[in-house]
């Protein structure tokens, strides 16, 4: 049995992740902690991991908590800064024992799309990244975009290939979107959509639409039941969920 804490327990995303814990039989809740609460009180409550589905505000501040605590964390929460994960991975280097999984989507789908993505990337001449969520998301581009754009960027340096090819000069307004690592990203925000994201590749004559789409919150939850059952057993930082799928 894992005893878990949940950070952000009453957020959109923590309310699914309390629901998806008390439904498993091999999982034990044993604290659900929000905005108020001291994070140290999942260490108090005997947690072994906790998962953080807070604000990107708090959320390192929470897994440096969760490290000085001996908890072990899964992290959802987005926003992340190469800076910010060096400085977790400095701090785990005091606790060696311990594992910290920060994945920007949980969605097997999502996780699996930035792979293909990585994969396809080298053939294609152009590629760009529409990203789509609710409106009350507070960052953008999404963890998602971010961390599929660094994959690209990785596959097509390897490769040797250089930027895809865009006259434009003239782009007072940002319609172009921003650009990551060498790739356009375009985010909407829309009522009624949850989570969704379009790679889009393209060669003379040709088109590759590589999409994913999370129309509820559920279906988060297998991949952070996954996580929760896998962290103890991956010391050290892991950024990106496929690092605990046989991909």
């Amino acid at each position: 049995m894992i005893s878990v804490a949940v950070l952000g327990a009453s957020g959109r995303m923590g309310s699914h992740v309390v629901e998806a814990v008390n439904g498993a039989e091999d999982l034990a809740l044993v604290a659900a902690l929000d905005h108020a609460d001291d994070v140290a009180e999942a260490g108090r409550a005997g947690a072994h991991v906790a998962v953080d589905f807070t604000v990107p505000s708090a959320t390192e501040a929470n897994v440096h908590a969760l490290i000085d605590a001996g908890v072990h964390a899964v992290v959802g929460t987005t926003g992340w800064t190469e800076e910010a994960l060096l400085r977790v991975d400095e701090h785990l280097k005091e606790r060696p024992e311990l594992g910290v999984l920060i994945a920007p989507n949980f969605a097997l789908g999502a996780v699996l799309s930035m792979r293909f993505a990585a994969a396809a990337a080298r053939y294609f001449e152009s590629v760009e990244i529409v990203e789509l969520h609710h409106p009350d998301k507070v960052d953008a581009p999404s963890g998602t975009a971010l961390h599929t754009a660094a994959g690209i960027a990785a596959a097509r340096a390897a490769a040797g290939i250089g930027p895809s090819p865009d006259a434009t000069t003239h782009d007072p307004d940002g319609a172009r979107g921003a650009v990551v690592d060498g790739v356009h990203i375009h985010a909407v925000r829309l009522r009624g959509l949850v989570a969704h994201e379009e790679i889009l590749l393209g060669n003379p004559g040709e088109q590759l639409t590589i999409r994913t789409d999370s129309f509820d919150r559920v279906s988060f939850m297998p991949g952070v039941l996954l996580g929760v059952r896998e962290v103890a057993r991956r010391p050290g930082l892991t950024v990106g969920l496929d690092g605990y799928l046989s991909l």
